[in-house]
């Protein structure tokens, strides 16, 4: 119990600027290949689709027929393989570092890439929700900031409530304002 808080059972929030290097949520890979799914059912019927229509159409011969078809299908199952087994490998590659005066964003698998924002440069943000992330209550952190190369960066696959932590701790202390 927290009698410091004023209501009894209440247990105070771990702090969010802390330091501590985290990765997203496991569930993200989990939406990210739902999606991969969505996508790639639309591409693989789009695929089979045209090679019907080509098929047809088009004087080929039997067996360049089908070659089409074998590729067809092949170019299908190798992208819903790759959406299936992306996301794990990304994921590995994501973290992030909440900080008391800056957050650092790090992914990237084969070209790394490391953000380091200070809360002076932020403008403002957004946590903003898909239906699947809203689904499985993953949220995506937006920060955007004084600058022309990195004015918007995308945090996805944060659990709903941290994002909007985050969010309130990149917010601007005290009632001033920049403009």
């Amino acid at each position: 119990m927290s009698e410091a808080l004023g209501q009894p059972g209440v247990v105070p929030a771990e702090r969010i600027d802390d330091g501590v290097t985290r990765s997203l949520h496991p569930r993200s890979v989990t939406v990210e290949r739902i999606s991969g799914g969505v996508f790639s059912s639309i591409v693989a019927t789009g695929l089979i689709a045209g090679a019907v229509v080509l098929d047809l159409f088009s004087p080929l011969s039997a067996a360049a027929t089908r070659l089409i078809y074998a590729g067809t299908v092949s170019l299908s199952f190798l992208l819903v393989w790759w959406l299936y087994r992306w996301p794990a490998i990304a994921h590995r590659h994501k973290s992030y570092t909440v900080g008391p005066a800056s957050i650092e964003i790090r992914k990237g698998v084969v070209w790394r890439r490391v953000v380091s924002i200070p809360r002076s440069r932020v403008q403002h943000t957004d946590v903003t929700q898909g239906p699947l992330e809203r689904r499985f209550e993953l949220g995506t952190l937006v920060i955007y900031t004084a600058g022309t190369e990195h004015s918007k960066i995308d945090l996805p696959g944060l659990p709903h409530v941290t994002a909007s932590r985050i969010r309130d701790h990149l917010l601007p202390i005290g009632d001033s304002d920049a403009v």
